[in-house]
């Protein structure tokens, strides 16, 4: 009988109209010295799905960007200042060396074992004066916090972005 009050309870979530994003309870995050502390428990606790790149699509069209299954509460986080620990991984250098782009990430699996992460498992971060390589230690960062499509040649590269403050504080 359990089994199927549960099967009964899914279809009646599922035939409400509103994405399961929707309808899960965030719990608010802290807030240290004026800064959210957003964790990937928070960023990476609902189901996010990559919409498909369509090379035939109108290019005046905007690509699809699925902001519509990331819920109210993580929305409600863009444009407020932040501090966001994780693993770096730089994309972009500066010509001595230092990291002016990278991805925060929520662990070092993709970068060790070759799994590819969620879209809500990384934020982009970019700090324009340059900040030294760290690698291999959870590093946190702080500054001005935004959920918003990040694409790159027609591709969603991300849906969080970080504009850094200064340099990250290695974590303990």
């Amino acid at each position: 009988m359990k089994p199927l009050v549960l099967a009964l309870a899914a279809l009646l979530l599922a035939a409400s109209g509103e994405p399961a994003s929707a309808q899960l309870q965030i719990p608010a995050p802290e807030v240290d010295g004026g800064y959210l502390k957003l964790g990937f428990d928070r960023l990476s606790s609902y189901k996010f799905v990559t919409p498909e790149y369509d090379p035939l699509a109108n290019p005046k069209a905007p690509p699809p960007s699925g902001e519509e299954q990331i819920p109210a509460a993580v929305k409600a986080w863009s444009g407020r200042k932040a501090v966001i620990t994780g693993f770096m991984l730089p994309t972009k250098l500066d010509s001595s060396g230092k990291a002016v782009e990278f991805l925060l990430m929520a662990n070092q699996m993709a970068c060790c074992y070759g799994t590819v992460p969620n879209m809500n498992d990384w934020v982009i971060v970019r700090a324009p004066k340059g900040v030294p390589i760290t690698q291999d230690v959870p590093i946190s960062f702080r500054g001005q916090f935004r959920v918003s499509a990040t694409f790159e040649s027609g591709y969603l590269t991300g849906i969080y972005e970080l504009d850094a403050e200064g340099p990250g504080q290695i974590s303990d």
